[in-house]
This record gives structure tokens, C-alpha cells and sequence, in this order.
């Protein structure tokens, strides 16, 4: 497993041993910032250049740290797993983005309050688990999610998900086993705390 573009292009990333960590493939990882870069996500060429990005349900931190990669100025990761921790720092050490990574032992679904607020979350947690809803809820109360942030959520390619209260489906693209499901969050109606 790789970083697949930017300034970390062609680097390794390590991944715990066994099977507590289901690793986004290099490709579908590669089509998902193809998307985000080239599509009608890119605002001045990147949605994530000098942004704040979540990567929740962490892992190996592919996401965030492709993010860092590509420009992102900080980067947030919340994992639970200790195996997958351990990785997960080893990942941000390696690259040297100490200064930029944010890391958060815990669980998405009750996430602490955020130290700052993401335009853009990449969630990928366990294949039919049905964590992604409930993570979108609890991240955006606990003011991890800027209000029109973009939301990345990868579920197993025949998996049903259903966009949660305050989240717009924008686009879902398959590739291999894994389905990329594009959600915008929506403004908050007015009288409504955001």
C-alpha cells in the first residue's frame, strides 16, 4: 500500500497485522482523489488544498495522510483500534507530518469534541457494520464538519446505505468490492443550531 499522488507519491504505508484493518485498495483510493481533484468537487483544482480533513474509522490513515499528501494544511484521525493506532502513527511518522496530524484515540460514533471543524471526512469504517450513519450524526454535533462539508464514506459495493438527517447524497462510484458514496452536508434551516 501506497500514497498514490503529491509530495509523498510512491511512499509505503504499513498496515497491523490480521485482519482488525480492511485497507482501502491503491486504486480505488487513486479514483477517489482523481474525483475529488478533476470533479465537480475540485474548487481551485483540490476540495482538500488547504483544508482541514477528518479521517475517521483511521486505520492505516490512507486517507488523511493522501490528503496531507495533496496539500491539506492539518489532518484529524480517529481510530479505536490499538493495532491499528500503532500503524497509524508509525504511517505519520515515516512521513514526517508529526506537525499536521491529529490523533484521536477513540470511537467515531462518540467522538469527543473536535479541535477544529473539516471541510472534507473520509469514514470507512467495517463492511456492513452500519457505523458510517451514525458516525456522519455524532461527528457533525460534536463540530467536527464545517456546514457544507463533503463527506467520503466507502461501504462494501453491495452494501445499502441511506444518507443520515443533515446529509445530501452527491455521487456514488463502485470500484472492485468497495462503493465510494459522496454526501454533502446540508445548511441548517434557519432557527436551527448548525
Amino acid at each position: 500500500m501506497r500514497i498514490v499522488g503529491g509530495r509523498h507519491r510512491g511512499r509505503r504505508l504499513q498496515a497491523p497485522p490480521g485482519e482488525a484493518v480492511r485497507p482501502t485498495s491503491d486504486r480505488a483510493r487513486e479514483a477517489l482523489f482523481n474525483i475529488l481533484s478533476h470533479g465537480n468537487f475540485a474548487a481551485n483544482g483540490s476540495p482538500f488544498a488547504g483544508q482541514k480533513v477528518l479521517d475517521a474509522f483511521a486505520g492505516t490513515g490512507a486517507f488523511g495522510l493522501e490528503a496531507l499528501s495533496r496539500g491539506a494544511d492539518e489532518a484529524a484521525f480517529i481510530e479505536d483500534n490499538r493495532d491499528a493506532l500503532a500503524a497509524l502513527r508509525r504511517n505519520i511518522a515515516t512521513l514526517d507530518e508529526d506537525e499536521q496530524a491529529h490523533v484521536v484515540r477513540g470511537d467515531a460514533t462518540k467522538p469527543p469534541r473536535a479541535p477544529f471543524e473539516c471541510a472534507v471526512a473520509f469514514l470507512d469504517p467495517p463492511y456492513g457494520s452500519g457505523l458510517a450513519g451514525p458516525a456522519l450524526i455524532a461527528l457533525a454535533a460534536s463540530h467536527w464538519l464545517t456546514q457544507r462539508a463533503l463527506a467520503v464514506v466507502e461501504t462494501a459495493a453491495g452494501e445499502a446505505f441511506d444518507p443520515p438527517a443533515g446529509f445530501v447524497l452527491v455521487d456514488a462510484r463502485v470500484y472492485g468490492a468497495a462503493r465510494l458514496v459522496f454526501l454533502r452536508r446540508a445548511p441548517a434551516a434557519d432557527g436551527e443550531k448548525p
